[in-house]
């Protein structure tokens, strides 16, 4: 893993839900940052503000201050402007939806996370790209567990130059948010899904499911589990791993990190090996 001093500059950008979620742990974690390196300090106030941010870093690092959703904003954002592979992201957790922070091992202290980023060491990671360019970087589920209602908020935009304008406009629909995206469904019934990894069927249309998750491993693969319909006796789960996973059903949603999409009735994902790189301590 590379390492960082702290001669290094950093761009910080602090996303608005962070600031309206806990404005005392934004400040305490753009103390330590600034103490700790040359920083300049982002307040984005629109999806365009953050993108346009992101995209005129220079050579500086980028530290996102924000919720799982501002780092899979970050991810995407770089990903589709082929981007990501030469950019290390670090990441101070404020706001309420941290679970893939967490399990990424960002520190969810403000304190510990901000030394982190002065201090750590860049990991690369794997991540899932489906047919559509959108990126998972922790679970994947089938059908979308219900979770608690969060308030809506902007989904990512495109860095953009004033000379590429137009292209940026373009990325900004492709990333507008869709009336199919949620932040909470209700509670999924029995699916009939076809689940392929590899292009070996792992459970036909003919066997309802309860769940299906997908989880990008190491190594170039990703982790599925198939948990079959159980009647009685708790059914045994279907385990695969593979590069490749495709998904065929009637109208079904699925949620990738902090976000529901669909319905959709196909879906391939497939694993990007060493993808991204994410600041996180050295020890």
């Amino acid at each position: 893993m590379a390492t960082f001093a702290t001669s290094d500059q950093l761009l910080v950008i602090i996303d608005p839900t962070a600031r309206q979620a806990d404005g005392e742990s934004v400040r305490i974690a753009k103390d330590v940052l600034s103490a700790g390196a040359a920083a300049k300090v982002c307040l984005p106030e629109s999806p365009e503000e953050f993108a346009r941010a992101l995209g005129r870093r220079g050579s500086r690092r980028p530290v996102v201050i924000g919720d799982d959703r501002a780092l899979v904003r970050a991810v995407t954002l770089l990903h589709r402007q082929r981007e990501l592979a030469g950019c290390a992201l670090s990441m101070v957790p404020v706001g309420g939806t941290l679970a893939l922070a967490e399990s990424l091992g960002v520190p969810t202290g403000a304190v510990a996370a901000a030394r982190a980023v002065l201090d750590g060491a860049e990991r690369r990671l794997d991540l899932l790209v489906d047919d559509s360019d959108g990126v998972v970087l922790g679970a994947l589920g089938i059908p979308p567990a219900p979770v608690r209602a969060a308030a809506a908020e902007p989904v990512s935009v495109a860095p953009g130059r004033p000379r590429l304008r137009t292209r940026y406009r373009s990325l900004v629909r492709t990333l507008a948010p869709r009336p199919a995206r949620l932040s909470a469904v209700p509670a999924p019934g029995p699916a009939r899904l076809r689940v392929e990894v590899d292009g070996e069927t792992v459970v036909d249309l003919d066997q309802p499911v309860e769940t299906v998750s997908v989880t990008p491993g190491t190594g170039g693969t990703a982790s599925v589990e198939v948990r079959p319909l159980s009647v009685g006796a708790e059914a045994t789960p279907l385990l695969a791993s593979g590069r490749t996973v495709t998904v065929v059903g009637a109208d079904f949603r699925y949620r990738a990190d902090a976000a529901v999409s669909g319905p959709v009735r196909r879906r391939t994902w497939r694993v990007a090996e060493g993808a991204w790189a994410l600041v996180l301590p050295s020890a």
